[in-house]
């Protein structure tokens, strides 16, 4: 029997927010659960930029950056469970299908095909910054609000890692210039 041959039903739709008692208000919770979807679908975006850049890396320092990587996707998969987590404990509905979070997602969608290590980069760069811009704004709100929980999520856990990941990446879009032997 598939689930499409039984007869099933939505519990809670996506968008409603259960009543929990937090001691937040219905309007602070559902602000939250809005606002970290949206860092939720962008930050599951950034995670499968992140593989398959990963998988496509080419050139000199391709182990370098294959190792780098993986490991900045391993660190925002745990942002992932994470965010998903707090909009779940603020009775939302947390976002996980693919399709719905390409709906939500504000990160620009790559080509298809293997673009230059510098362009997979920058790329990277750019949908941090995206996430930074929100992720701030959001623990700003967060903090007007009352909503100490969601503001060190974005604060602690989503812009610290971010700072640091796009440091690292940014580091290797640094021109440098070539050493040359000196001739006498």
């Amino acid at each position: 029997m598939t689930v499409n041959s039984l007869s099933t039903r939505v519990i809670q739709e996506f968008g409603d927010v259960k009543q929990f008692p937090l001691g937040l208000s219905h309007e602070t919770r559902a602000y939250a659960c809005g606002r970290l979807n949206k860092v939720l679908a962008d930050t599951q975006i950034l995670y499968g930029l992140y593989k398959k850049h990963h998988w496509l890396m080419r050139g000199v320092t391709f182990y370098q950056l294959h190792l780098v990587l993986d490991k900045h996707a391993g660190e925002q998969l745990e942002l992932v469970d994470a965010l998903a987590e707090r909009v779940q404990a603020l009775g939302g509905v947390a976002v996980g299908d693919p399709r719905h979070v390409a709906e939500l997602t504000s990160i620009p969608r790559p080509p298809d095909g293997v673009e230059e290590v510098p362009a997979m980069l920058s790329r990277l760069v750019e949908a941090h910054e995206a996430i930074l811009i929100d992720a701030r704004d959001g623990a700003a709100r967060a903090a007007e609000l009352g909503d100490d929980g969601t503001n060190d999520l974005l604060v602690s856990q989503v812009i610290v890692t971010g700072e640091r990941q796009t440091w690292f990446l940014a580091e290797h879009l640094v021109d440098t210039p070539l050493t040359r032997t000196a001739t006498v």
